[in-house]
């Protein structure tokens, strides 16, 4: 299962008409960003990203070759700073997209992103409609339950082990 988050254009947030301009991007390993790193920036229009890893690189070579890295070493190096564009390829995209000043509007867990988009559109229009489903219902207002506060679900102390601490230290305040 993947995990997909929506971006809107932030003035069309949530109109309708603007729903073909959403944009899912799944979290996760990229593997064409990791084999073709340039082309991939250029095909999602990551302009700022693509420069900034071509200054990367060229720096990063230069810097190796200049220390007297042999070839390989400098060859085994880049294959891990692709590795790291493959990883890193979703959060530079929700990185430009945040900066353009979209908005995350949702996350959708989901096999693939056609389902992810019926998903968010099905629990989206749910919501325009004033219809609250309990099964996606998730409160995100309140702070976690706290041990001191009474009638909360921690309300109670954890109770103390028999022998008092566990741990390598047996009393309380006692020496290390």
């Amino acid at each position: 299962m993947s995990v997909y988050t929506v971006h809107a254009p932030s003035p069309a947030g949530a109109d309708l008409r603007a729903t073909d301009k959403f944009v899912f991007v799944r979290d996760g390993f990229h593997f064409w960003a990791m084999i073709f790193g340039p082309v991939w920036l250029l095909w999602n229009r990551l302009w700022l990203a693509l420069i900034g890893w071509v200054i990367f690189v060229a720096a990063f070579n230069v810097g190796l070759s200049s220390l007297g890295v042999g070839r390989s070493s400098i060859v085994f190096a880049d294959v891990i700073v692709a590795l790291l564009m493959g990883f890193e390829a979703s959060s530079l995209r929700r990185w430009t997209l945040s900066r353009g000043k979209w908005r995350q509007l949702d996350v959708v867990i989901s096999d693939d992103e056609d389902t992810a988009e019926r998903r968010f559109f099905e629990r989206w229009s749910q919501k325009q409609r004033g219809i609250v489903n309990d099964q996606w219902a998730v409160d995100r207002g309140g702070p976690p339950p706290t041990r001191n506060v009474p009638g909360q679900q921690f309300s109670n102390p954890p109770p103390m082990p028999a022998g008092g601490i566990i741990g390598l230290f047996p009393e309380p305040g006692g020496s290390r």
